[in-house]
């Protein structure tokens, strides 16, 4: 059936959190080190938007091999980022029983990356939802350091129950 999926209202449930730490992002997504890549969530808008916050550190495994002489935080991997923020703002949106389910991409389009990424760096992952139906999700999303845009994305995927 495809259909919009309403944001499910509960109560006096808050429509907006102002912030969740990695461990209430561990609860909601599957992800973990080394490839949880985010640390926190900022500014989230149930069923609308949030920001991800990730801390980029020289002890990161890929930057052994990507590159050792000038250390990149490879684009993928950006996207990525992209996708675990948008997966969690989902799951916060449709609620616990989607806690721990798997979200897999189905498209990435229009992925641009306009400057490299470094350790020391803090990515600002900003994602808005541009539609749901059923269990597909598709979102826009940027990627900040120090306001600046260091990449780009449109990208859906679908949770898997």
């Amino acid at each position: 059936m495809n259909k919009e999926v309403e944001v499910p209202s509960v109560g006096d449930s808050p429509t907006s959190i102002e912030s969740i730490d990695v461990m209430r992002i561990m609860e909601a997504i599957p992800h973990r080190y080394p490839f949880l890549l985010i640390d926190r969530m900022v500014d989230i808008v149930l069923g609308s938007s949030a920001v991800g916050i990730k801390n980029v550190t020289a002890s990161e495994p890929h930057f052994q091999g990507h590159f050792p002489s000038r250390p990149v935080m490879p684009g993928v991997l950006i996207i990525e980022a992209m996708a675990q923020t948008a997966a969690t703002l989902v799951v916060l949106t449709l609620g616990t029983a989607f806690e721990g389910k798997l979200v897999y991409f189905m498209t990435i389009d229009g992925a641009k990356f306009r400057r490299p990424v470094e350790p020391g760096d803090q990515l600002r992952i900003h994602v808005e939802k541009e539609r749901s139906r059923a269990n597909v999700w598709k979102f826009k999303g940027v990627a900040r350091v120090d306001g600046v845009s260091v990449a780009e994305a449109t990208f859906s995927a679908m949770i898997m129950g």
